[in-house]
């Protein structure tokens, strides 16, 4: 028996809807909390789809009998429940920064970790049952899952193009209910009651008001804590993939933003409207009239410190966001400035909406804006510069908290350095601001990533060409395409004493200088400068409290400080204000892992090993753990070399939601076309067949690993268009083969013992659902080169377990 296309279709439009919903859950996340989530999103997706397949597993017969039913209620359900879980989930009073010394955060945790996978449980089961239900025509359905997907996670960045996210959450509600008409109407020719309810429902959603879908901020983002001053309000809000911006205007008490300001500042900002991407990382349009002198304030910062050292007249701004650098550019005179920004959004608002307010200030004869990200730019231009500025690209208080320590930053990579500085001209200045902490962290962290890039560029002594500074908030590092000169060192000093800036390091420093204004306990920065440019520096950085290993492209962790042996101590001082040691982002995936573990046992590999003679399985046959060793495998390394790929992509799309978007879309696209020629290969008998494409999986990942640096220099060097369509050829061979292990095990099954399908699609959810947050642990502490032959190792183990499964 053949499915109709009608009922492929189906089964498209509800998995492109719920890979949709498992990207916009990601972008929501980044809304109402820190982070985007991703993996734990990949992760819960993936437990609704295990525990599909347990349900369906112990239910297969009585589903079986009720089919056209069966799969329209479970289209229905999806359609209701995945807006609606999504505000129930907004509701749990969840922080992450609080789940050491708040137990009960991690049941708030797990409750929406749950919550949120209910949705793609409903989706599972239609796809699931559709598998069970025609046995011979497996491929075709999961060819049409697939496409399905992959189009559905392209299709999501099109919809948060045009429309709030929150809105689409009604898009992919309804796109539920078209499902289920199709299917009711074409598929089964159901009765009429199904087709009623599909059209009530739709109507009632589209003329609903939308306040009900309002987003629920935590109440620890910058945005809402700068609504609490009397008198401030949001005066715009704009939305795209890259993020929701948040205008915040004050009528009474003025908005004052000044990051690094010397305690010795006499002058003020002007007015200044503050500006938050996803409620968060606050800048400021400054009111800007013409007038130098309004600026002065800017001069008073750590960031001012290259223009003191020697005049400049062509400098690179990295990052410009709102202006603020290329208005210290300004006050200093300098005659060119390249300002390079990566969101839209944010030029659009200085050169357009806001255009007056800032003094139409991108529009200055003396500045180019170029729409780019900071190592691609650099990528496709030889131009050399007096200065290369690069000036606090994150926020100060998810920094502060830990929360970015999951996040991929390749603009702090060893590789990023050596680019920056092959820009840089003779005698000129790489400029690095960064916020302080205390203990000191990613400052240390980034001056090891840069000695060590030094070195790699064979400069023999990195500390002649290195200066670092803080003030009270932030600390500037200084590299020099040169060795520093006596008449700069003399020019430092004088920066430094008027402004009560603190000398960290410089050639010849001694400690008597260090230590002066801003006091701190010890001088921290100091020792971690000698100790780094010394002859025991890896001595230095084993010892250190936290992980400041230097950050490099195949570990792009700028953020990722946490020891394990560190632990203990946290633990035992946060009842008496430790919480500065916490690193909340690394422990939140920790908590995340142990519960997707424990989730996955209890509710997949649990339930199947106790009713497995229900699911057919005889007694002592050993066919289920060869079956369970083939799928868990699978399980595990798809997700390894996908999120593997997500991450690595990052570098060369320039933004994480575009990387999973282009890397998701294709892997499952062409995973699909896969499984659809995985027939072929399944008819055969030969044992060449099923090794066919497991070897050239191993080929070709291992051949991208160990080749992705200059498949970066390559790309990053071409068009954005090109960028695309050339990491689309890349990555669709690798998930053509990708796509056939799964389904030609199947099709095995399906002819041997069908009652296993659901054990085996609960199996390969087991393992997906730890799979998507273990795969960044190991990326975080080894690279991702090693996961990729992890994952090629998993799959030489299902290889040599397939042949002999039946």
């Amino acid at each position: 028996m053949k499915p109709r296309l009608s009922l492929l279709a189906a089964v498209a439009i509800i998995s492109a809807s719920a890979l949709a919903y498992e990207i916009l859950l990601m972008r929501l996340f980044s809304i109402i909390q820190w982070h985007h989530f991703a993996y734990m999103m990949i992760s819960l997706a993936l437990l609704g789809y295990g525990v599909s397949g347990v349900f369906l597993a112990l239910n297969r017969d009585r589903l079986a009998q009720h089919f056209p039913a069966a799969i329209m209620t479970n289209m229905l359900l999806f359609s209701l429940f995945a807006p609606a879980c999504f505000l129930l989930a907004q509701q749990i009073p969840f922080n992450p920064a609080e789940m050491l010394w708040t137990p009960v955060q991690l049941l708030y945790l797990c409750g929406i970790y749950l919550i949120l996978a209910l949705p793609f449980f409903f989706a599972a089961n239609m796809v699931g049952l559709s598998l069970y239900q025609y046995k011979s025509q497996v491929s075709s359905i999961y060819a049409a899952d697939l496409f399905g997907a992959g189009l559905g996670s392209a299709g999501v960045i099109l919809l948060l193009s045009i429309m709030f996210p929150e809105k689409i959450l009604t898009v992919l509600m309804l796109s539920g209910l078209l499902a289920t008409l199709l299917v009711s109407s074409y598929t089964f020719n159901a009765p009429k009651h199904w087709t009623v309810a599909s059209i009530i429902i739709g109507l009632a959603v589209i003329f609903t008001p939308t306040g009900w879908m309002a987003l629920k901020v935590s109440p620890y983002k910058s945005l809402n804590q700068l609504l609490q001053v009397p008198g401030t309000k949001i005066i715009g809000q704009y939305s795209s993939p890259l993020g929701l911006i948040s205008i915040v205007k004050s009528g009474t008490t003025p908005l004052r933003h000044a990051p690094g300001l010397s305690l010795n500042a006499t002058t003020e900002p002007p007015e200044q409207l503050a500006v938050f991407t996803d409620a968060d990382n606050m800048t400021a349009i400054t009111r800007y009239d013409g007038n130098p002198e309004t600026l002065g304030y800017l001069d008073q910062t750590t960031s001012a410190l290259p223009y003191h050292l020697k005049q400049h007249s062509d400098i690179l701004i990295l990052g410009a966001g709102t202006g603020s650098d290329i208005l210290q550019a300004g006050y200093h005179a300098i005659k060119h400035v390249d300002a390079v920004e990566l969101n839209p959004q944010v030029i659009d608002l200085v050169q357009r909406k806001y255009a007056d307010f800032a003094g139409y200030l991108y529009s200055s004869a003396h500045v180019n804006v170029h729409l780019d990200e900071a190592r691609g730019y650099l990528a496709a231009t030889d131009k050399t510069y007096d200065l290369v500025n690069i000036s606090l690209l994150d926020a100060f208080g998810a920094s502060t908290a830990g929360l970015y320590s999951m996040a991929e930053n390749y603009l702090y990579t060893e590789q990023a350095i050596r680019e920056y500085l092959r820009h840089v001209s003779a005698n000129g200045y790489l400029s690095i601001t960064r916020w302080i902490k205390i203990p000191p962290r990613d400052e240390p962290k980034l001056l090891a990533t840069v000695i060590n890039a030094l070195k790699d560029a064979n400069v023999r002594q990195p500390g002649q060409q290195i200066i670092m500074i803080r003030g009270w908030q932030t600390s500037t590092l200084l590299v020099k395409n040169g060795a520093l000169s006596a008449e700069e060192i003399s020019r430092l000093k004088q920066f430094c004493n008027e402004r009560s800036f603190d000398l960290v390091y410089y050639p010849g420093i001694s400690e008597q200088e260090v230590n002066r204004f801003n006091i701190q306990h010890q001088p921290y920065l100091y020792e971690a400068a000698v100790a780094l440019l010394g002859d025991q520096s890896q001595a230095f950085i084993d010892a250190y409290k936290f992980n400041i290993e230097p950050a490099t492209d195949d570990r792009p962790y700028l953020f990722h400080f946490f020891k394990w042996r560190t632990l203990p101590e946290i633990l035992s001082l946060l009842g008496t204000g430790g919480s500065f040691l916490l690193e909340s982002g690394y422990l939140l995936l920790i908590a995340a892992l142990v519960q997707a573990i424990l989730a996955s046992l209890l509710l997949i590999a649990l339930p199947l090993w106790l009713w497995k003679s229900k699911l057919g399985i005889e007694p002592g046959s050993g066919s289920h753990l060869r079956i369970l060793v083939y799928f868990f495998c699978l399980g595990l390394a798809f997700l390894f070399i996908e999120i593997a790929f997500i991450q690595k992509f990052i570098l060369i799309l320039h933004h994480p939601l575009y990387a999973i978007t282009v890397v998701l879309s294709t892997f499952l696209l062409s995973a699909g076309t896969g499984s659809y020629f995985s027939t072929k290969l399944s008819s055969r008998t030969e044992k060449s067949a099923f090794m066919l494409p497991m070897a050239a999986i191993a080929l070709l990942s291992i051949g991208y690993s160990l080749g992705f640096e200059s498949i970066t220099d390559f790309l990053l060097k071409t068009g954005s268009l090109s960028r695309y369509l050339f990491s689309i050829i890349l990555i669709a061979p690798l998930g053509f083969c990708m796509g056939m292990p799964f389904p030609m095990a199947l099709a095995n099954i399906s002819q041997t013992a069908p009652a296993l399908i659901p054990w085996a699609w609960g199996i390969n959810g087991c393992a997906s659902v730890i799979s998507a947050i273990l795969a960044t642990l190991i990326a975080m502490q080894f690279g991702f080169t090693v996961l990729i032959f992890l994952a090629v190792v998993l799959y030489g183990v299902a290889a040599w377990c397939f042949p002999r499964l039946f």
